[in-house]
Parts: C-alpha cells; structure tokens; sequence
C-alpha cells in the first residue's frame, strides 16, 4: 500500500451509529486526541431520517439499511425474517421508532452481578443523565444538558386518554416516567426528537456542526475489511472507500461500534473468534474466542390488530390534503401531527406477580403501521386499525451470527433461533391475553371491533400456541454478540477490552451480555459515553439512588 493512502490517528472508531457517534464525539473532547470515525453508509440528510411520522418508510428504505435477513427460523415456521439496521450517519438511531427508554435498574445490577464490575444501575446511571437534555430537565434520574434531546410523544391526535384510562381501569397504575423512580405501569413514550420536532439520531446529537471539532475526521461510504495486526496488537484498519483500500493507523485504540452484527463479522474476517469457524473460511486464527458471535438476543413480539368501531384513528391524519398540512406544518414550524411518533401509549407490565420486574412491553399504535395517503373517492384509505406491538422482554432463546465466507462484502449468517424455547412462547401467549384484556376494558373497548391479528379464533392456549410462531416477529433490539464478562465464552472484559487483543475495544450494544427491559437505544447511547471514559482512564462517580420495579 502506498504512503499517500496511510493516516495516523490516535483512535479510530469504526461505526458511526447509535455508539460509535457518542464514544467518537467524547474522544474528540480531548483536542489533544486525533480520531478518525467511519461510516459504512452515508449522509442522514434524508426526509424519511429527519421527519419523525415517516420511521416507517426510514427502516425499511434500502438506500438506509444494511438490508439483512436471518436464516429460516426452525420454530418459526421456516420464515425468513427481515432484519433491518440503520447504513447512515447515526446507524439504527437514524431509523428506529425514536423511542428512549432506558430498561430496568435491575437490568444493569444483573451485568454486574454476572461480575462486571462497574456495570450496575448506579455506575450507569449517571452515564444516561450525560447523555440527555431530558423533556423533564436535569433532576435525580435525568440530565439538562446532554447531547441528546428528549420529549415527550404529542398524543392530542392519537387517541392517548382512552388508552389511558383503560390501562388505569385495568388495574396498572400511570407512570409519568419510566426512566425514573420506576420502571412498571402505563406511561406516554418519551422519545428523542429535538425542539423543532426533527428526529434526534446520535449523528444530529454528537456530530452537529456546534459539537463538531477539527480534531474529530468523519469518513461515510468507508467499509473497513479488517483490522491491522502488529503480533497481537491492533495498530490500524484497512477499508475500501471510492473502490480504493485505504489504511488508517492507530496510535492509541481501534473502538469496534459496528453493532452486534456486524462487529463480530469484523473481528472473524480479521481473525478473533471461534477458531474451527475461522479455520472452516481459510482465515488464520489470531485468537480463538469461540464467544464471538455467540449470545445472540432479540426481543421476539406479535404484533396484534384490532378495527376500530368508528373512524377514530390517526388513519383520518393520512388523508392526503391533511397531511400535505401537516408536513408543511412540520417543515416550517417544527410542530403538529407529523412533528412525533405515533404510540399512544406503552405498558410495561408482569405476566407473573412473583417476578422482580416487568417482563412484557405493549407499544400502542392508533394506526396501522404502513399505512398509506388516500384521498376521498380517488385512493382507499388504510382499515381503521389499533396496531399493539407484544414484546417479550426477556426470552430464553439464543442465536448466533457466523461468517457467509472470508469475503467482506458477504453479509453474515444470522440464526436468531427464536422461540426455541417453549418458555418464550408462553409467556407471548399471556401477553396476548393481557392485550386482548386492556383493549376490551371501558373506554377502548366501545372503540374497537373485530381483531384480526391474530384474531378471534385464536382462543385456547394450544391455538395461540401454535399461531405465534406463523406470526411473530422482531423488534430490531440485537444485542449480545460480543458478551462482556470474565468466563470461557467471554469476549470483552468490563473495560471493552478484546480478551487476548491489545489496542482494540468494542462500544455497541453486542457487549451487552443480558438484554434491557426496553427498546435498546438509549442502553447503546450510555454504552459509547462510558467506553469513552473508560479508554481515557476516567469515570464519573456511582449515583446515589433507590429504585423500586
């Protein structure tokens, strides 16, 4: 490789998504820190990135997406399920449904009781309060002055109080903030959206132009193909940008921030991991971690759908002179219909009395996902629905990733193995009946009709059973992969560091070795602020705090 192709930087951070942007951007702070942050994707000035109505369209946008797929799922039916993951400046956090909740204080006491020092919810806490410039302001659970901003979702046309009151009359109880005191009840999703009702990614939150340092050097349409090795230290990358390979060195630390697909793939090409897989491509084995790639966790969900009695929904925003209003609305004064997300509520609940903590999250849509314009008497307006996503939050089942071939541009092979065990299955099957329960209970249930998914013949537990499997699916949460911890399947330690490897860290959710009672970005966002801590030699002190479930 020519001299004019080779860099030198003190870290570079490879993956410029919901991590990689807050480990990179704090790096930075330090003028004295040279750093290079890659993206395999471009650019996030796009419509469906910025507006937040339209995620739909952004998670599916293939000029956005990696564009995965697993392999057929054995107690799935053999389904091939689609598994988005954000290609862009921001990553996944660039095309989720923007919602930030943080999971379960128990959650992280778990990661430490699995002996990860410095990993409890007190060691993490004031991670995700220097994270945030919270809706609440700064206060015992939440920070005023993050990068990240946050609000609360504007329900006045989603149908928020009867869902409300039906959750109450029900017998859970309203929580204003389950990122705070605690985690379980009925509550209105908080998501990042900033003051002029634009989507807030970690590329808007820690790279903007006022966070921006010259210090800090952004390459996008970079695809690293491995890392570079003197002995066993990693002393730089090598990637393809314009079709030219590029090598960049690093002075300092390689940060891994590719996410929990994608950062195993790179340490198996480059030779870290199982090492009769490696052996199986031609790859020379560097070190045999036969954990990478292995702990594979996504929360599995149903997707339930309810007719509404009456036209009530937010269908009656997607009427194409209304909502041609509403964009303009957005787009000039950063408020309305489309300046939001469309969940008119979330439940975080207990199937069972005798657990410590919610094991179910209801997402409440007045709408059906993927629901289009119309136009009286020119184009059929989408059914009037009530679209629930049933997500199990902690399943039994693990999955795995593994390589395709030796070839970089082959996409890895992704086994989610869902529902192998029978335990996910039941407790999916309680949840559907606790959603059939809150939606029959006074005001929704004089604003429903038929359910139709998975509908009303679906009635005895060996039905339901049966059916989940043919229905469910993802809810694009992928965490694991990577596992911190001090045992044989191992792969970072509770500094990041890549066991047996000098020079190289891993910031992203794959170093999660269980999986959050949440949506997992806000945990991802906290994961890049303490890495960077963490390779600079400092923390920030444990708060001092109680918490009930």
């Amino acid at each position: 490789m020519s001299d004019k192709n080779s860099r030198i930087f003190d870290y570079i951070v490879v993956g410029a998504g919901t991590a990689g942007c807050a480990v990179a951007s704090r790096l930075a702070e330090d003028p004295g820190n040279r750093v290079l942050l890659l993206e395999a994707g471009g650019g996030d000035n796009h419509f469906h990135v910025r507006m937040p109505v339209a995620f739909t369209k952004a998670v599916v946008d293939p000029a956005l997406n990696w564009g995965y797929e697993s392999e057929p799922e054995p107690f799935m039916e053999g389904r091939t399920l689609p598994i988005p993951r954000g290609k862009l400046l921001g990553g996944s956090s660039s095309i989720n449904g923007m919602f930030h909740i943080r999971g379960n204080p128990r959650d992280f006491d778990e990661w430490r009781d699995l002996g990860n020092e410095g990993w409890g919810y007190a060691d993490v806490l004031p991670y995700f309060r220097r994270s945030e410039e919270s809706w609440l302001g700064e206060g015992t659970y939440h920070g005023g002055g993050g990068p990240v901003q946050t609000q609360a979702i504007d329900t006045r046309k989603l149908l928020h109080e009867p869902l409300k009151q039906a959750a109450m009359n029900a017998g859970y109880k309203f929580n204003q903030d389950y990122d705070g005191a605690s985690q379980e009840g009925f509550a209105n999703g908080q998501v990042a959206i900033d003051r002029d009702g634009r989507r807030h990614s970690t590329a808007r939150a820690y790279l903007s132009a006022k966070r921006r340092v010259a210090n800090l050097q952004i390459e996008t349409k970079a695809t690293v193909q491995r890392l570079v090795f003197q002995g066993q230290r990693v002393v730089g990358i090598e990637y393809l940008r314009n079709d030219k390979l590029v090598r960049a060195a690093a002075r300092r630390e390689v940060v891994l921030s590719a996410g929990a697909y994608n950062t195993p793939k790179l340490l198996m090409l480059s030779g870290i991991g199982p090492a009769a897989e490696l052996a199986a491509h031609g790859i020379p084995v560097l070190a045999d971690l036969p954990g990478v790639g292995q702990n594979l966790i996504e929360h599995p969900c149903v997707s339930m759908r309810f007719l509404a009695s009456t036209p009530v929904t937010f269908t009656n925003e997607l009427r194409f002179d209304r909502a041609t209003l509403s964009v303009l609305r957005w787009a000039l004064l950063g408020n309305g219909p489309f300046a939001t997300q469309i969940c008119n509520g979330t439940l975080l609940l207990r199937t069972r009395p005798e657990l410590d903590r919610p094991d179910v999250q209801l997402l409440c849509n007045p709408v059906a996902h993927g629901a289009r314009l119309w136009f009286p008497g020119v184009v059929t307006p989408t059914p009037q629905t009530f679209f629930i996503t049933v997500c199990l939050l902690h399943e039994r089942s693990r999955g795995h990733v593994s390589l395709r071939s030796a070839n970089p541009a082959d996409r890895p092979r992704i086994f989610l193995n869902l529902l192998s065990d029978p335990e996910d299955v039941k407790t999916l099957r309680e949840a559907v009946k606790i959603t059939r329960q809150l939606y029959h209970t006074e005001p929704m249930a004089s604003l429903i009709g038929e359910e139709t998914v998975p509908g009303e013949k679906f009635v005895t537990d060996a039905q339901l059973d049966a059916e989940i499997p043919k229905i469910a699916g993802i809810t694009h949460h992928p965490v694991g992969t990577c596992r911190m911890g001090n045992d044989a399947l191992a792969v970072v330690d509770a500094n990041l560091r890549v066991r047996g490897i000098e020079g190289l860290r891993i910031a992203d959710a794959s170093i999660m070795p269980t999986i959050p009672s949440a949506n997992t970005n806000a945990a991802s966002i906290m994961i890049g602020e303490k890495a960077a801590d963490l390779i600079l030699g400092r923390s920030l002190p444990p708060a001092r705090i109680a918490v009930s479930g």
